[in-house]
């Protein structure tokens, strides 16, 4: 089984609850799977079972979670497929549940049980038929280029005012723009926030050109831990993080300095803790889907390493995945924004040409991202790679994560 969280947005840019998208088999391995066959294991719901073997608290902190029903595991006890709070989920349909008395009845008792209901892929022309279906709902998706929001939002606002209204395939920065401008929708889904800087003549901020000197310090080739101490006392916020984690790891030991903290993590930790707590910090003026986003990356990049037999490479794969969205952290194009790092020609070819032996991994997860699951399942089969061992590599990189932030 493969999965992947998306993020939905407010007006605000802050992220109010994520979608948990599977899919079980590969298509191209499992033909059928496509046709008939897609019936196989329909009652299960594989987005429970991850909630229920992760634990929400790892998928997400408090934002709800839609979890994809369809029109057979609809009428599965969900209760005892997860332990997660009634209240935290948002069961996600489509217009494969219809108006009809058994869907109707099934639907009044989830709500009875605290679970929340959205609706995807309905047409317009459906709105009316669907109206005992609407009445019930906390959310609707709606696709923003099939639809006239200042309409739908008279529409809503008068039948159905419970109802949020969710824009989806907001794809680039101007359209969500517009949306937030206008004002008709309550959550935004796509790739905007995501969207690489194509032009721009911002100059890096003095306290970013001070991390960035950080990061070069410690990536160069002769790193010296003394040198990267040094930097590290130019800025509190470091200073304070650097002694947290020191302190989380050596309880018992009383740290002197700033050069002291730094000896006792070692050259390898030092590195790898100011990569990220750097990148944390560069992001610190972005949405914090960003942050999460790089540092999934990272993580993502480096457990694919040994699938994809490059095991080898596996540091500069998670550099490569912390810097794939340096272009949005420093408002540069990427290849401006890589002149101010130090970084491998690997991870330059990769962010830059999308070529060498890198590229294919930040290609998958960029797909992997957007749960374009019939290219994902084209690349594994042409890598050979299972998919168990690539969710386990996600799953990995989402309770990293999780730590990394408990820390």
């Amino acid at each position: 089984m493969l999965a992947t969280l998306i993020p939905l947005f407010d007006g605000d840019m802050k992220v109010c609850a994520y979608s948990i998208f599977t899919q079980r088999e590969n298509s191209f391995l499992s033909p059928s799977a496509e046709g008939i066959g897609r019936l196989d294991g329909a009652a299960q719901i594989p987005g429970l079972e991850i909630v229920d073997s992760v634990g929400a608290g790892t998928l997400a902190d408090d934002q709800e979670i839609f979890i994809e029903l369809n029109n057979i595991n609809i009428f599965t006890d969900i209760s005892s497929l997860c332990e997660a709070p009634h209240e935290k989920i948002v069961l996600l349909f489509d217009s494969s549940v219809t108006p009809e008395e058994s869907y109707l009845s099934r639907l009044n008792e989830l709500k009875i049980e605290g679970y929340k209901l959205a609706i995807r892929k309905l047409e317009i022309r459906q709105f009316e038929a669907y109206r005992e279906i609407l009445r019930l709902l906390d959310y609707i998706l709606l696709d923003h280029r099939k639809i006239n929001i200042a309409q739908a939002k008279i529409y809503f606002g008068k039948l159905f005012p419970k109802i949020k209204l969710c824009a989806v395939n907001v794809n680039s920065q101007e359209d969500y723009d517009v949306l937030t401008a206008d004002g008709g929708y309550n959550l935004y889904e796509g790739e905007f926030f995501r969207m690489p800087v194509v032009e721009s003549d911002k100059e890096v901020a003095p306290l970013k050109a001070t991390y960035i000197e950080l990061l070069n310090v410690v990536n160069s080739p002769d790193f010296d831990l003394t040198d990267a101490a040094d930097v590290i006392g130019h800025d509190t916020a470091l200073v304070l993080s650097l002694l947290e984690m020191v302190n989380h790891m050596t309880r018992n030991s009383e740290i002197t300095s700033v050069r002291h903290a730094a000896a006792m993590l070692g050259q390898k930790e030092l590195k790898r803790w100011i990569n990220t707590a750097v990148t944390r910090e560069l992001c610190a003026d972005k949405p914090s889907e960003i942050t999460r986003l790089s540092l999934l990356r990272a993580k993502f990049a480096e457990n694919l390493a040994p699938l994809y037999n490059i095991g080898g490479l596996s540091a500069e794969l998670f550099l490569m995945g912390l810097f794939s969205i340096l272009d949005i952290m420093l408002d540069k194009p990427m290849d401006e924004a890589l002149k101010s790092v130090q970084v491998s020609k690997n991870i330059e070819d990769a962010l830059i040409r999308n070529t060498g032996d890198l590229a294919p991994i930040l290609n998958f997860i960029r797909e992997y991202e957007d749960a374009s699951w019939h290219e994902v399942s084209r690349l594994l089969v042409l890598a050979d790679i299972d998919f168990e061992p690539v969710y386990q590599a996600y799953i990995e990189a989402l309770r990293w994560y999780r730590d990394l932030l408990s820390v």
